[in-house]
């Protein structure tokens, strides 16, 4: 199968590279050329010079891209994916964006007759380097069905959530969730240290029990040795919030501790830890 791959980021690079290694036949494009060449010259395949170029002749095309803005753009105008795809082909989305832009760009592409699926993950850099991404899907069951086996490539775990945006909406829900658990092992951490006890023997002991998740076992060591580069970085978390706390804005829910951890994370920001990854709240304290 011939498919496209938009957005060679720290997501989308190893993401179109394991499209590359299951046999598909994959044309990338990137903003930046230089990127799309580098990741010729390791896995192959070929770039495009737009995309719309990258999309010709794909049956499914993928992106990863950075905002609403970016996404849009990629995805319509004349030299957008949209302009090089032909009917009865499928558009994946895995940007992290609104259940907006998911929306609108659902009704571009079925007007002329291209399906488009939302499709944002998670499971950080770590997850698209070893291919064990989570995918949360929003759109037509027809259309899934046939990207997922494709998708599969790099998500050990891939839901078609429900209609178009469901897939946005259910990553909103895991945003929230990791910026309550990254707070409060910050704050575990730090009222260990103050406590002079050792931390990693803490997190060893408490890991065993109800307090265990992901953020603990793969952040804990790292937070107490202060280190902050492990890929997903504060900037785009305080985006992604934004478009979580947009959208409680509108369906009424509300997010008490969301909103906080946000102003959290702009202190670290401030002080200079824009590019720090989410764990770096433990800084603030």
């Amino acid at each position: 199968m011939k498919v496209a791959f938009l957005g060679l980021g720290v997501m989308g690079f190893p993401m179109a590279g394991h499209l590359k290694a299951r046999g598909f036949d994959v044309t990338v494009y990137n903003r930046t050329e230089a990127k799309a060449k580098e990741w010729v010259a390791k896995h192959g395949g070929q770039h495009g010079a737009t995309p719309a170029a990258a999309a010709r002749g794909a049956e499914i095309v993928f992106m990863c891209v950075g905002n609403d803005n970016d996404l849009l753009q990629v995805a319509g105008g004349a030299e957008g994916a949209l302009a090089g795809m032909s009917a009865g082909t499928i558009l994946v989305d895995h940007t992290t964006a609104s259940a907006d832009a998911a929306r609108k760009l659902y009704d571009l592409a079925k007007a002329q007759g291209v399906s488009f699926i939302d499709a944002p993950v998670s499971g950080g850099q770590a997850g698209a380097e070893n291919g064990k991404l989570t995918v949360m899907c929003g759109g037509d069951p027809t259309a899934f069905d046939k990207a997922k086996p494709v998708m599969d490539s790099y998500g050990k775990a891939v839901t078609l959530m429900g209609a178009s945006g469901a897939g946005q909406l259910t990553k909103m829900v895991n945003q929230i969730c990791i910026a309550g658990l990254v707070q409060a092992l910050s704050e575990g951490i730090a009222f260990a240290e103050k406590a002079k006890l050792d931390p990693l023997l803490v997190l060893e002991v408490i890991s065993k029990g109800a307090a265990q998740s992901w953020q603990m076992e793969n952040r804990g060591k790292t937070m107490v040795e202060r280190k902050f580069n492990f890929g997903f970085a504060v900037d785009w978390m305080r985006k992604d919030l934004g478009i979580c706390m947009e959208e409680a804005k509108r369906n009424g829910a509300k997010l008490p501790v969301t909103e906080l951890i946000d102003k959290f994370y702009a202190e670290v920001q401030a002080a200079g830890g824009s590019r720090f990854d989410t764990s770096s709240l433990i800084t603030r304290l």
